[in-house]
């Protein structure tokens, strides 16, 4: 009995023993060897878009408006007719200016004859020197009566103009606030419609004043170096995170600190040939404010907080182990952080299978490139989205 007990506890033993795992390797370990380059810095700002021009249609005289002769909406030229004012009463103002001038130059005419009469009898002394006198004050009266005359025939004629209501700028026309038939006065409060010019467009941020004190700190400690040229280059990038294609440059720089909020006002003129920015518009403004000569990135999935939020990284030191590094992130720029203090050049940071160390842990490093990962990533979803759209 007691022996086959015994042989069926070593059968246990040998079968346990044949199903134990054998000891596993040093894990892999996607790796990036830090390396110093040249990285533009660029300061992230919100701002707002602003028409380059704009201008409220009003009317100069008073009438009843009879057409709008525009499309709601639509792009308008300078000097476009946009709405007509009844004018009979316009035209009839300028015939009795027309009369008025007329009547006056006849009267010219009359005086300066009886002038001319005048002046040779008084060399006779067929007249007496009063009378002369008189006749020639008469002439020139009659020219300041033909002047007030042509005067008002001008005026006349303008407000006939006026009563065509034409766009004073090109650009985009807003809504009419008036239809035909309504009473529009000369200078009214209520404008008749907006225009706004669309291209270029203004872009208005703003910088805490925090801010400029901080990067002109970094500027005079030479870990940036200032951006060259005259004009500053700035990026818009849309509310809903698209970049914009266009360009923009920094027009002026505000000089003077809003007392209330502590910024300063910045400006950038950004072509809009496509009419994509509109007025009013939420976006943010990268302005490239330096150059860090001697950049260290790290990716950010190799970067972990503690719950007080200090950043640390997985660093494989000589002989393949891993070692947690406390590191000092400045700011991210797109998938990356820029390091402030805490790693060296050709150190191996952990990116990829981090979960699977702790320190002290032995592991084979492969080399990786996380942007490449990033783009097939991108690449394998947009062909995942067409392979489905195609299915459907």
């Amino acid at each position: 009995m007691v022996g086959v007990l015994l042989a069926l506890g070593l059968a246990a033993c040998s079968k346990q023993q044949a199903a134990a795992p054998a000891p596993a390797g040093p894990a892999k370990v996607g790796v990036v060897v830090m390396q110093k380059q040249s990285q533009q810095i660029d300061t992230t700002l919100p701002g707002r878009t602003r028409a380059f021009q704009s201008a409220e249609v009003r009317p100069q005289v008073t009438g009843i408006l009879q057409k709008r002769l525009f499309t709601e909406g639509a792009t308008v030229r300078q000097g476009q007719p946009l709405y007509q004012i009844d004018a009979a009463s316009l035209r009839a103002a300028e015939a009795s200016a027309v009369a008025a001038l007329a009547k006056a130059q006849a009267s010219q005419r009359t005086l300066q004859a009886t002038a001319a009469r005048n002046a040779e009898l008084v060399k006779i002394d067929a007249i007496s020197r009063q009378v002369y006198e008189e006749s020639q004050a008469a002439v020139t009266q009659s020219a300041s009566d033909v002047a007030v005359a042509q005067a008002s025939l001008d005026n006349a004629r303008i407000n006939l103009r006026y009563s065509r209501i034409e766009a004073p700028i090109s650009g985009r026309i807003s809504l009419s606030s008036v239809t035909p038939g309504a009473l529009v006065t000369a200078n009214q409060t209520t404008a008749l419609t907006e225009i706004v010019q669309l291209d270029p467009m203004l872009v208005d941020f703003t910088q805490s004043s925090t801010e400029l004190l901080q990067l002109k700190r970094d500027w005079e400690q030479g870990r940036f170096q200032k951006v060259a040229g005259g004009e500053v280059p700035v990026r818009i990038r849309l509310d809903d995170g698209t970049d914009y294609p266009l360009p923009g440059k920094l027009q002026f720089s505000g000089v003077i600190v809003n007392a209330t909020t502590g910024a300063v006002t910045l400006r950038a003129v950004v072509p809009n040939p496509d009419g994509v920015l509109l007025p009013g518009m939420y976006v943010q403004a990268l302005l490239p404010t330096g150059l860090a000569p001697d950049a260290l990135l790290v990716p950010q999935q190799s970067v972990t907080r503690d719950l007080t939020g200090r950043a640390s990284v997985l660093v494989v030191k000589e002989g393949d182990v891993v070692d947690k590094r406390a590191v000092e992130l400045d700011r991210a720029i797109g998938s990356l952080w820029l390091v402030r203090a805490g790693l060296q050049a050709g150190e191996r940071v952990v990116v990829d299978g981090f979960q699977r160390v702790k320190p002290g842990d032995k592991v084979v490093p492969v080399k990786v490139d996380p942007l490449a990962k990033k783009e097939a990533r991108k690449v394998d979803a947009a062909q995942a989205a067409a392979a489905l759209k195609a299915a459907l």
